[in-house]
């Protein structure tokens, strides 16, 4: 009953895993609010939601993180509180260093990190004000190592890790929880709108990606992890042990990456 009655906003709702903790969430008598760029997909998403009069639709860019103030005080005002955020937007890389312009880096990070630090810290005081709040922020198993056509987004996913851990520091005595959640494999459209060299979308699904763990299945693993509240919670298949490696014996893991064949 963790969630009963508890605001949940959810960013990147539209599609993949935030469509999926949007519709199990919707089960547990709580309050949604789902965002997203598209609002003509977030109603669909809407209307398949357990409860539609308990969910409310904002849309907006992540990328336009100038603007997260009024974004944040919107929120508020549909049901007079938020309890929970779940930053779940965002985009992927498939490109080589070597191939990728700059300015793709720069979107990963304007996207990917700024505008999720911003609307979370648009949203702070309102956290500080009511003595309770949840960051749940959806980064990645590239947010803990790398891999290949994957620098921008493992960069900015790294350093999503890097300021959320210092603001679950700062904010421990306002009763504030931060949660990171660090998908490996979801079988999700991650790929397919993943930005290639020059910017365009890769619109591929690639093979490690469609065997994945199905959204609803990912979802529910997400769930508990957010109701106990953890540090952190890597959820997917083997390639979760790709943590372990990291911490105990990174040059393993930099063989075991080097030579696999994900892309």
């Amino acid at each position: 009953m963790f969630f009963k009655d508890k605001v949940i906003w959810i960013t990147g709702a539209s599609s993949g895993i935030g469509k999926a903790l949007a519709l199990e969430l919707s089960n547990h008598q709580c309050k949604l609010i789902l965002s997203s760029r598209r609002e003509d997909v977030l109603k669909t998403v809407k209307s398949q939601c357990s409860f539609v009069s308990e969910v409310k639709i904002l849309a907006f860019d992540l990328a336009d993180y100038d603007m997260m103030k009024p974004v944040a005080q919107n929120a508020i005002q549909l049901f007079g509180k938020v309890d929970i955020l779940i930053n779940n937007g965002g985009i992927s890389q498939r490109s080589l260093i070597i191939d990728t312009d700059i300015s793709v880096d720069k979107k990963l990070m304007e996207i990917d990190y700024l505008g999720t630090v911003a609307l979370s810290k648009a949203l702070l005081p309102h956290f500080i004000k009511n003595k309770y709040g949840q960051y749940v922020t959806v980064t990645s198993l590239m947010g803990k190592f790398g891999s290949p056509y994957r620098s921008g987004y493992c960069g900015a996913k790294h350093a999503l890790h890097g300021f959320f851990d210092v603001l679950r520091m700062e904010h421990e005595k306002d009763n504030i929880k931060v949660t990171m959640i660090c998908p490996g494999f979801v079988n999700t459209d991650v790929s397919k709108n993943a930005l290639t060299g020059d910017g365009s979308k890769l619109n591929t699904l690639d093979e490690a990606t469609e065997n994945g763990l199905s959204t609803d299945e990912f979802s529910k693993r997400m769930l508990k992890a957010i109701s106990k509240q953890k540090f952190e919670a890597y959820i997917g298949g083997k390639e979760t042990m790709g943590i372990w490696l990291k911490r105990f014996f990174p040059r393993l893991l930099h063989k075991v990456v080097t030579k696999s064949k994900v892309r």
